[in-house]
C-alpha cells in the first residue's frame, strides 16, 4: 500500500505540488486576511491539482470534499488561536486600547483667544497659535472679538466673549 501512494505521488508530483503549495497558501491566507495574492493563487493552484489528480469526477469529489474539511479544520485552529491562544498574544493581533478617560481639549479651558471667523454661534477661534472649531453660548461674536474658552463637553468647545475694557494687543 505504501508502495502504490509512493509510485502515485511519482508519477503525479507536480500535481501533488500544486495541492500541497496551494493548501499552504490558502492556510497562510487564512493567517493574513484580506483575500490576496496568497488565497487566489492558493486556490488556483488546489483547483489545478484536483484537476491534474484526479481520474474520475467522482474521484474529483472526494478530492476537493476532502481539501473543505481540512481547510475548515484549519480555519477553526486560526480563529481558535487568534482569539485564545499563541496567536492572540502576538503583535500582529490589535488588542483593546484602554480609552483615555481625560479629554485632551480639557486644557483649553480658560484659555483667552480671539475670533477668527463670525461666529453664528459656531465658527473658528485662535488659542495660543492653535485654530480650533469652537461655539459660542447663544451669542453672535464677531470676527476679531476676545473670547475665552468656558468649557468643553466632549468634543464641542463652548466659549464666551470678553468685555473690552482697554485697547488688547493681539498676538499672531
Amino acid at each position: 500500500m505504501l508502495d502504490g501512494i509512493l509510485n502515485m505521488i511519482a508519477n503525479n508530483l507536480p500535481a501533488v505540488l500544486m495541492l500541497v503549495i496551494g493548501f499552504v497558501l490558502v492556510v497562510v491566507e487564512m493567517y493574513i486576511p484580506g483575500f490576496g495574492a496568497p488565497g487566489i493563487l492558493g486556490s488556483i493552484l488546489l483547483i489545478l491539482g484536483v484537476y491534474f489528480t484526479a481520474k474520475t469526477p467522482m474521484e474529483a469529489l472526494v478530492m476537493v470534499i476532502v481539501i473543505i474539511v481540512l481547510l475548515c479544520i484549519c480555519l477553526s485552529i486560526c480563529i481558535h488561536s487568534a482569539s485564545k491562544g499563541r496567536l492572540a498574544r502576538s503583535k500582529l493581533v490589535l488588542n483593546a486600547v484602554p480609552v483615555q478617560e481625560e479629554n485632551d481639549l480639557e486644557y483649553f479651558v480658560g484659555k483667552e483667544g480671539v475670533a477668527r471667523t463670525t461666529l453664528r454661534p459656531a465658527g473658528m477661534a485662535e488659542f495660543d497659535d492653535v485654530k480650533l472649531n469652537v461655539v459660542s453660548d447663544g451669542e453672535f461674536i464677531a470676527v476679531g472679538k476676545r473670547v475665552r474658552v468656558e468649557r468643553v463637553e466632549g468634543n464641542r468647545i463652548v466659549v464666551q466673549e470678553l468685555p473690552e475694557t482697554a485697547p488688547a494687543e493681539e498676538k499672531k
